[in-house]
Order: structure tokens, then C-alpha cells, then sequence
């Protein structure tokens, strides 16, 4: 049986795996920033979230999900991407903007309506922007791939998964052509900034280091 927890403990436990996907640990501050809540609060329910068994937060270093809260974060994940797919699929939402609504959705789906969606959608293995969707048992499965930050000037790839779901970088991406199953070259990285600048289309433009890193790329 499925531990029931509140639509915030279920944002706490799907964020920490998040950050825990990038460097393996999530930290107070980050997760303070991707939560939009002060330290002090965060403070108060990692401690309430370490007693229910679903983390383990060593001091000074970060916080884990225990397999417990591995499991929810995967479900809620699952339905947010599903979510997702419903949006954009069916309603015809613009993919730049199905990421918020989606957030309050996926509280409410029920395993019986996650069933039936996943049916109608013709089980999506990704979310619109790339990323894979968990089964039911809680699997993922990875497509092999690389950040646009590690590639090497010259090397170039094809978008297969766009990893922050932000509203604005999205509309950007989407300014400049830069979806999945595009094509994309690096063409010169800036020590002084960390910024890349990439070919699309035979256009050159230059993006933050931040941006790049968000960018996944199948070689």
C-alpha cells in the first residue's frame, strides 16, 4: 500500500530527486531556492521529512531520499509528466507552458485515471520535453546522453531532453528552435563566463552556462 503524503511533501520529495539526479545530494539552499521558501523552512521539514523515513540529511552535506521517498517522488513524477502529455497531446497546449498547470494536476490523478491516461496517450515513455516518464513500478530508463556543457567545440548532437522545466527558458528555447530533435553544434566555449555558443540552423547563438547545462544532446 502506497504511503499517503500532502501535495507539499509530495513537491519537498519530487524536488530532492531532482537535485539528487544532477550531484547525487540535494543541499538546504538550492532546494530553498527551487521551493521559493526561506532556509529556516526548510530546515524545519527536511527534520519533519527525516522522521517519516522518507530522507536521510547529513549535516553540512545535503539530503538523500530513502527508498521510501525515492518511491513517491518517482509517482508523483510519473503523473506530473503524464500530466504533461495530456496538455500538450490533447488539450494542444504550447510545451513552453504545460510544466506549472501540470504541477497542480499531478495531486489529483489517481492511479485509476494515470491507468486510463497512460492507455489514451499511447503509453509516452518521455514528457514533452524529454524526460523520461517512470513506470508504474517505479522503473526510468535513461536515454544515453550528454549536458551541451561538456561537449567539445565542433561536436555536435541532437536534443533529447530538456531538464529544467522553467516557463522562461522554455519560451526562449522555443525562440530560438532549440527543442527536442534538433540539431546542434557547439561551435566555441568561453572560459570567462562558461557561457557556449552553438550553431542551430546556421544560426550562432550564445548561451549561459546554466542554459547549456539544462540541455541534453545524443551524439
Amino acid at each position: 500500500m502506497k504511503m499517503k503524503v500532502s501535495p507539499s511533501i509530495e513537491e519537498y520529495l519530487e524536488n530532492i530527486y531532482k537535485l539528487e539526479e544532477k550531484q547525487s545530494l540535494a543541499r538546504t539552499k538550492e532546494l530553498a531556492e527551487r521551493m521559493h521558501v526561506g532556509l529556516g523552512t526548510i530546515t524545519n521539514t527536511v527534520e519533519m521529512l527525516e522522521r517519516q523515513g522518507l530522507v536521510v540529511h547529513r549535516p553540512y552535506k545535503g539530503i538523500k531520499l530513502s527508498e521510501k521517498g525515492r518511491r513517491i517522488a518517482l509517482d508523483v513524477i510519473r503523473r506530473h509528466r503524464l500530466a504533461e502529455r495530456l496538455l500538450t497531446d490533447i488539450l494542444e497546449m504550447d510545451w513552453s507552458i504545460a510544466h506549472e498547470p501540470a504541477c497542480k494536476l499531478e495531486h489529483g490523478l489517481t492511479e485509476e485515471v494515470i491507468k486510463s491516461l497512460g492507455r489514451v496517450l499511447g503509453h509516452p515513455k518521455t514528457c514533452p520535453h524529454g524526460n523520461p516518464i517512470p513506470t508504474r513500478c517505479g522503473g526510468i530508463v535513461e536515454e544515453k546522453s550528454e549536458s551541451l556543457i561538456d561537449l567539445k567545440p565542433k561536436e555536435h548532437g541532437t536534443v533529447v531532453k530538456i531538464t529544467e522545466e522553467d516557463h522562461d527558458l522554455l519560451q526562449h528555447l522555443c525562440s530560438l528552435g532549440l527543442v527536442v530533435g534538433k540539431s546542434v553544434r557547439v561551435e566555441e566555449k568561453i572560459p570567462f563566463d562558461g557561457s557556449v555558443v552553438v550553431k542551430l540552423n546556421d544560426v550562432e547563438h550564445s548561451l549561459s552556462s546554466k542554459v547549456a547545462s539544462a540541455i541534453y544532446v545524443k551524439k
